[in-house]
């Protein structure tokens, strides 16, 4: 038996099936657990969902922002942009199921005593108690009655740190976008969301989420997370785990062995 935590597929149905093909993974002993942004941007996102719903309680996932993205345009809150190849989830019989499932799925998780899972990684002035507890507050609206009202608030552009004086929704915002949207920080611990560059390609005034201090010290606990394609898999810390490799660019698919720690890839 094997757990496995893949990266960003983002509607890769054919890379996803060969990279699991190649670790052999099998559903009725293995565990599959994906970083989030399932879907978006690829041509097989409704054959990555078919699948992935397909196993069952094998598969889990935190969510990313192309996944709550979707919920948003299936909502009608942002308008279908081509690009995001949603048209055959958003025309398929099964598109209420695939909201429903999506619904019920996490921002973060710990899958061991010393691994954390979220798409984006961890904000720096949260513990991972803390993180979990957050990542809580949304799944409990997000399955709630009122929870298109949430999506209507995920499009923020503020560049704010964390404050517990935030209001009910614009702290359940930002819980999102540190979860899915989160890169770079500014000198104030504020979310910036302009820049996408490689690190050593970045304005002197920010730092990756990662390089904060508390983040560096952090001891006993692996942080594996997806969404920054441009970091190419790499980071300078063995805690901080990267597995968005480009895969929608034209680069490779990773996948992680939560046992043995080994990353397996398979290129376009």
């Amino acid at each position: 038996m094997a757990t496995y935590i893949v990266g960003d597929i983002q509607g890769c149905y054919s890379g996803l099936r060969k990279l699991l093909d190649k670790v052999g993974f099998e559903p009725k002993h293995d565990m599959l657990w994906a970083v989030g942004d399932l879907i978006g941007r690829g041509s097989e996102s409704l054959q990555t969902m078919e699948y992935l719903c397909e196993l069952g309680d094998k598969f889990n996932c935190v969510l990313g922002n192309h996944d709550l993205h979707f919920l948003a345009v299936h909502n009608k809150i942002r308008t279908a942009n081509p690009k995001d190849k949603f048209e055959p989830l958003l025309n398929s019989p099964k598109v209420d199921m695939f909201v429903q499932w999506l619904r019920n799925k996490p921002l973060a998780c710990k899958l061991a005593p010393d691994l954390f899972i979220s798409h984006a990684g961890l904000y720096p002035l949260w513990g991972v108690e803390q993180a979990l507890a957050y990542s809580q507050e949304v799944e409990r609206f997000l399955e709630s009655d009122c929870w298109v009202e949430l999506l209507e608030h995920m499009y923020t552009t503020r560049e704010i740190a964390w404050s517990e004086s935030f209001s009910y929704m614009d702290r359940l915002g930002f819980i999102i976008d540190a979860f899915t949207r989160m890169r770079y920080l500014c000198e104030d611990d504020s979310l910036n969301f302009s820049c996408k560059s490689p690190v050593n390609e970045s304005p002197q005034h920010l730092k990756p989420w990662f390089e904060h201090s508390r983040i560096k010290a952090l001891k006993g606990t692996k942080l594996v997370f997806g969404h920054w394609a441009a970091l190419e898999g790499q980071t300078p810390y063995e805690h901080c785990v990267a597995l968005d490799t480009g895969y929608i660019w034209g680069i490779k698919l990773s996948i992680l062995c939560v046992e043995s720690m080994d990353i397996v890839s398979v290129s376009q």
